[in-house]
């Protein structure tokens, strides 16, 4: 036992907490993510708690089964959510994901722009879709477009679609 952790006890019980982590668990705690494994195969990204697990709950209500939580915070940048991205894409139990995005503080466009990186750097193909609504909204969807991914406005219709696509509903 070192002196941190006579002196600090709560401290020891994190690091054995940190070493019982997943591989993409602990990669997600390096990039700051908020993120959850689950047991389900549709990967979820949103920017903000509360519209993540609305995200999860849509999913369940349509039939399928969330395979994480992954939250990005408000005002993610392209870097940030290409980093997420990525993680999800490289997850073996996600089959599909559903990006939830709601921008106010988070640009649409920024969005976008990462979504294009994450893409080109992993050479996993994975079914995408997109709920992508808010500021620079129009910019974002055009990206998207361009590049053959549609996107969606409404997070019901972006929902029924994901669990669709991977045989459920």
């Amino acid at each position: 036992m070192t002196i941190m952790q006579y002196k600090h006890p709560d401290i020891a019980s994190l690091e054995r907490i940190t070493r019982d982590l997943t591989e993409i668990e602990r990669l997600a705690r390096q990039y700051g993510f908020s993120y959850v494994e689950l047991d389900g195969d549709i990967g979820i990204i949103g920017n903000g708690a509360g519209l993540t697990m609305a995200t999860m709950d849509l999913v369940y209500h349509y039939g399928g089964k969330p395979a994480n939580f992954l939250d990005i915070g408000g005002g993610a940048r392209r870097e940030r959510v290409k980093e997420a991205l990525k993680l999800l894409l490289k997850n073996p139990r996600v089959k599909a994901i559903f990006m939830n995005i709601f921008g106010g503080i988070t640009r649409c466009d920024e969005v976008a722009i990462g979504v294009i990186e994450a893409l080109r750097e992993v050479d996993v193909k994975k079914p995408l879709i997109i709920r992508l609504v808010g500021t620079n909204e129009e910019e974002g969807r055009k990206i998207l477009m361009e590049a053959g991914i549609k996107c969606y406005d409404n997070d019901e219709e972006a929902a029924r679609e994901i669990v669709k696509l991977i045989g459920g509903e």
